[in-house]
């Protein structure tokens, strides 16, 4: 199946693409291994080691990269990843955070190979940009003072309650 995605996220590792390939498409359905190129000759790694591998997670397309230990993932960029319900948020929660992951606020987090993903509630942005901007406004000041996201508590702040 050839998939029509025009821009692929890529991944910068260092030594261990493929385990955190193997991680990543073990929690998301729809995931899978597309190819893995090794390093040739022609450098600059190892020849025969893992060079890169194109994989899909939740029907996305991504490259992981073994690059060297020259750049590390940062807050500066996430993944976010939209849940229909609490179970699903706890589940991919407690799945990224498996192994070494660390928490953070509002909803963030950074898993064991220290990229950062956003787990939240797919209503959400829709909360957020409410037209009552009071509504709004709680519902901003609920998701300050969690670290993993109560859909619950969300809708709440969004009622009014």
């Amino acid at each position: 199946m050839k998939i029509e995605q025009k821009i692929v996220t890529s991944l910068w590792f260092d030594d261990n693409a493929e385990e955190a390939v193997a991680f990543y498409t073990s929690i998301f359905p729809d995931s899978r291994v597309l190819r893995v190129q090794n390093y040739t000759e022609a450098g600059p790694g190892t020849p025969g080691t893992v060079l890169s591998v194109a994989f899909v997670l939740a029907g996305q397309e991504f490259m992981a990269i073994n690059g060297g230990p020259h750049f590390t993932f940062s807050e500066a960029i996430s993944l976010a990843v939209k849940c229909a319900d609490q179970a699903e948020i706890d589940r991919l929660w407690d799945a990224l955070l498996a192994g070494g992951g660390r928490e953070q606020q509002c909803g963030w987090l950074k898993d064991r190979f220290g990229l950062s993903w956003q787990v939240v509630p797919e209503s959400l942005d829709g909360m957020l940009n409410n037209a009552d901007t009071a509504r709004a406004a709680r519902v901003m000041r609920a998701v300050l003072s969690m670290v993993k996201l109560d859909v619950a508590a969300i809708q709440r702040a969004h009622d009014g309650g």
